[in-house]
C-alpha cells in the first residue's frame, strides 16, 4: 500500500492548511485503492531548546519523524503564508528532517506542496520559500500542480474539510498527480507513453 506523509505547517487544528490536509487525507483513504495517509505531528518536533537535549526528547521526536518520512513513498506539505514566508514551525520540522546534512530523510523523496492563504500573492511567495528549503534537503519536487488556494478563508468548508467543488477538484488534481508519479506504470498522454 502506498504511504503518503501529510504535513501541515500550522499548529492550529482549524487553520486553512490543516483543513486542506484533512481534505486530502479523506481523498487518499477513500479511494477504491486507498493509500495510507499518515500525518506528521510537527508540533511534537522540538525547537532548539537545551532542556530537550538534556531530557532526550529531541532525539526521540526527531528519530520518530525521520523514520516516518523515510518509510513513506512520498510527502505532501501544506504551508501557511505569513507575509509570503514559510512558517517557522514548518521550516524547523524540515530542518530536523534534513539532518544530518547529506543524509536527509527527504533526499530523493517525492514531495508535492500546496498553500492556503487569504491572498494569492502570499500563497505563491510561501511556496517559493518552501521550494528553496526542500531543494536544500534533497527532496524531489514532483511535476504536479503547485496549488495555491487564494482567499481560502472564503472557501466553503464543513467538519474541518473543504467542500467547495472547484477547491476539492484542485486538491484532487494534486493527489492524482502525486499518485501518478508513484505509479510503476508509465503514464499515457494522448496515446504517447511517457517515462
Amino acid at each position: 500500500m502506498t504511504r503518503i506523509v501529510l504535513i501541515s505547517g500550522s499548529l492550529r487544528h482549524d487553520s486553512l492548511n490543516t483543513m486542506a490536509i484533512a481534505t486530502i487525507e479523506r481523498m487518499l483513504t477513500g479511494r477504491p485503492e486507498p493509500a495510507a495517509a499518515v500525518r506528521l505531528a510537527i508540533e511534537e518536533l522540538p525547537y532548539y531548546h537545551q532542556s530537550d537535549d538534556e531530557s532526550g526528547k529531541r532525539h526521540e521526536a526527531v528519530h520518530a519523524a525521520r523514520h516516518l518520512v523515510t518509510a513513506s513513498d512520498a510527502v505532501l506539505i501544506s504551508t501557511p503564508s505569513y507575509n509570503g514566508l514559510v512558517s517557522g514551525v514548518l521550516k524547523n520540522a524540515l530542518d530536523w528532517l534534513s539532518r544530518p546534512w547529506g543524509d536527509s530523510a527527504l533526499t530523493d523523496k517525492p514531495v508535492a506542496m500546496l498553500s492556503a492563504s487569504t491572498s494569492a500573492r502570499g500563497a505563491m511567495e510561501a511556496q517559493s520559500g518552501l521550494r528553496t528549503v526542500l531543494e536544500r534537503s534533497g527532496a524531489v519536487l514532483i511535476a504536479a500542480p503547485q496549488i495555491a488556494l487564494a482567499r481560502a478563508d472564503a472557501i466553503a468548508a464543513e467538519d474541518g474539510r473543504f467542500t467547495e467543488p472547484a477547491t476539492v477538484a484542485a486538491l484532487e488534481a494534486l493527489v492524482e498527480a502525486l499518485l501518478a508519479h508513484l505509479s510503476p506504470e508509465p503514464a499515457v498522454i494522448h496515446g504517447i507513453s511517457s517515462l
